[in-house]
């Protein structure tokens, strides 16, 4: 097995420009280039290549997509006062703007004949393959212009003439299969599934008539060439990601084409006269390969470009911790837990919801957030003497807000009832915090910025506990307005901001679990939450599906606590966190001594995801044998492997699932070096031996027998002689 040729150190980013026979706008970076043209007045594409290629390699012979089987071929959908402006729009400026990270920014500026607009199309490329693409729309007129159709990116993907060229038996059925996390509903992020892509139009859809716990990615396999496209979507409202898939049996001809729309009632914005408009950004790519090449391209183009607000680096990944509503949160129950997640080796102890409730009414922290001051009677000291406590056991302190939304209970919500939304199709408010309102915003933004000084805090962490129906509000002044668009821009920014002004304090991202893991979102973070199911063996399935989409330094996952103890061995479930950015909860009641033999395997567990997995977490590539959480179920285990970007360390865990027998399991490694000799450790016998990559990338390694929801942590690192 040979190795695949990377070299990220010298990946290659270019744009170039081709005026005739038409404007052709030509990106690649690393082996993905796209291209686009101006066609006709329209912005059209002209296809993919993922091996390095210009489509007009041979410049008289032009490799571009005919959009003739396209309804719709434009690279974008805007529409204004009900009016498209994808035509008769010609060329004002082209740049290509060097910025300071290395990357390029190629601006496209187009003018309309139909309306007095300026469209600006920003194609980021930093030599991952994936590419990042938004829109800048500037309204010139002298009045209000309503945006009801956003498509950020549309067109043609891919289209193959007479594909039996490369295999005379296969049908137009059986070329693609599309992957996506295909249930919405809390619990179940990170489904990921693959399934034949049908002849007709699929969506993807999220939010906007969905619940909000899908993370809006997709890969999409060619089964015949082996081309894999994937990407994402950095936006935390409604959205549709559709695949149109236009195929004929008699010419043997397949057209594929996408359309990531933004998803709102309409109109979806009310552009003022003079003002910009800032479109959501989509990140796009194709590579050659299977689904973690996919993946690890995706997390080199996070890290590299995505997740870069100098302020919310997820580099310290430090162990957290705490208690919350769950528990009594008396003083002393507070400081006994603190000394239990010391012991095991927490660096973060964090107190949860109910803080600001009185003593007995914990559990009526969703009732009461607004009033953002710790309850007397609870804390008679303040709460700086359990900060104070906590710093001295060695550990940092946080504290958790819900800050955009006011409970009923709240005396905020008393004192002002019109911050909160109107919904469409309720009478009565759920306390929803408008953000288009300035003062309302302002207060939010203010109280945030109060806690953290006020109580000195290490970590902030942010929950959002709203059904998705919540964000579709509405407003009519002189005209009709929706106003999701306006309400994220301003959540964004807030958090931007705060980071900014905060920038040691640690962000922690949560939203009822995972309902906010988008790329946009995530921006002024360290780290999310993707989910609050921690039951085996859902739990394994979420960490596996969402390391698909997010590098495992960014994903908070709990071992202990929200009854991650009900099923499966401890192993299983201490090892499912160290795939993650590792949170430790309560093991044990506060009146019950401590399980030595238990405390003695979290401290092991703990030491190994400190001093070995996370020593390369943060440039880790990770692959999923297999990341399919069904076919995972009918195989009978999981693994997860972690590589060093330089090959010397790798972990592999392997998760037995349900029914499975007590049987060994075989995992063939694929991210380490053939060249190489390991030394390889079972962490379940603490045995150890010597043995080369090309044994180990051929044949495999084998644990000793495992039965269901028991694991095996496997950690290899290159012999001495290696370097």
């Amino acid at each position: 097995m040979l190795e695949q040729y990377k070299c990220k150190e010298e990946s290659y980013i270019n744009v170039f420009l081709r005026h005739k026979p038409e404007p052709v706008y030509c990106y690649r970076s690393g082996l993905t280039v796209y291209e686009e043209r101006l066609l006709n007045g329209a912005l059209v594409s002209g296809g993919w290549n993922a091996a390095g290629y210009p489509l007009n390699v041979l410049s008289n012979m032009a490799t571009h997509i005919d959009n003739q089987p396209f309804v719709e071929p434009s690279s974008f959908h805007i529409e204004l006062d009900g009016e498209s402006v994808d035509f008769f729009l010609e060329e004002k400026e082209f740049q290509v703007i060097e910025r300071e990270d290395g990357c390029k920014e190629a601006v496209l500026g187009l003018k309309s004949s139909v309306k007095p607009v300026e469209i600006s199309v920003h194609t980021l490329l930093d030599g991952t393959g994936m590419i990042m693409r938004w829109l800048e729309v500037t309204n010139l007129s002298d009045r209000d212009m309503a945006l009801s159709r956003l498509s950020i990116f549309s067109g043609a993907l891919e289209q193959m003439k007479n594909f039996k060229v490369i295999d005379p038996n296969v049908y137009p059925e059986d070329i693609y299969e599309i992957s996506y996390f295909d249930n919405t509903s809390w619990g179940f992020e990170g489904k990921l599934v693959w399934k034949p892509l049908p002849f007709e139009k699929t969506t993807i859809g999220g939010r906007f008539g969905r619940q909000r716990y899908r993370h809006p990615a997709f890969f999409l396999r060619n089964k015949l060439n082996g081309q894999m496209f994937f990407g994402q979507l950095g936006w935390s409202a409604g959205y549709d990601i559709s695949f149109d898939y236009i195929a004929e049996h008699e010419s043997a001809d397949a057209s594929l084409g996408i359309e990531i729309s933004i998803m709102d009632h309409h109109p979806l914005y009310l552009m003022a006269p003079g003002e910009t408009f800032v479109s959501p950004r989509v990140h796009l790519g194709v590579v050659f390969g299977g689904l973690d090449d996919a993946v690890n391209e995706t997390y080199d183009h996070i890290r590299r470009s995505v997740l870069q607000v100098p302020e919310a680096t997820a580099d310290e990944c430090l162990i957290t911790s705490g208690l919350g509503p769950e528990h009594n949160m008396t003083l002393e129950e507070s400081k006994c837990f603190a000394r239990q997640m010391a012991e095991l080796g927490a660096e973060i102890f964090t107190v949860d919801a109910g803080w600001y409730c009185p003593p007995g009414k914990e559990t009526e922290w969703w009732s009461r957030v607004g009033d953002w001051y710790y309850d007397s009677e609870r804390y008679p000291g303040g709460i700086g003497e359990l900060r104070e406590y906590v710093h001295s056991l060695g550990m940092k302190f946080g504290m958790w807000m819900e800050v955009e939304r006011l409970g009923k209970k709240s005396a905020c919500f008393a004192k002002h009832p019109e911050w909160c939304t109107n919904l469409p199709f309720r009478t009565d408010s759920i306390g929803f915090l408008d953000f288009t309102n300035p003062e309302a915003a302002a207060w939010a933004e203010d109280e945030i910025a109060r806690v953290i000084r006020e109580y000195k805090l290490d970590l902030f962490r942010v929950d959002y506990n709203v059904g998705s129906e919540a964000y579709f509000y509405y407003k009519k002044k002189t005209r009709m307005e929706f106003c999701s668009i306006k309400h994220y821009q301003a959540i964004y920014d807030m958090y931007e901001r705060l980071k900014k002004q905060f920038p040691k304090v640690i962000f922690e991202n949560c939203a009822g679990g995972g309902g906010r893991t988008d790329l946009g979102m995530l921006r002024g973070f360290n780290h999310t939450w993707v989910s609050d199911w921690q039951r085996a063996p859902r739990s394994l399935y979420i960490t596996s599906g969402m390391t698909t989409v997010l590098p495992p330094e960014r994903i908070d996952r709990l071992v202990a606590g929200m009854e991650c103890h009900v099923y499966g061995s401890l192993d299983f479930q201490m090892r499912n966190a160290m795939f993650g950015h590792m949170t430790l909860n309560a093991f044990s009641p506060v009146s019950a001594a401590f399980n030595d033999q238990q405390l003695t395997f979290i401290k092991h567990s703990v030491d190994i995801y400190k001093d070995f997995i996370r020593t390369f977490l943060t440039e880790s590539r990770m692959y999923h044998h297999d990341a399919e959480s069904m076919k995972s179920h009918g195989q009978g285990y999981c693994g997860l492997e972690l590589v060093s970007s330089d090959k010397n360390k790798a972990v592999i865990g392997v998760f037995c699932l349900p029914g499975q027998k007590n049987l060994p399991v075989t995992i063939v490694p694929r991210g380490l070096n053939a060249t190489k000799n390991y030394i390889v450790t079972y962490d379940n016998t603490g045995g150890r031996f010597t043995i080369s990559g090309w044994e180990l990338v051929n044949h495999g390694i084998t644990t000793l027998p495992l039965s269901a929801l028991t694991s095996e942590l496997i950690m290899l690192e290159a012999a001495s002689e290696n370097c």
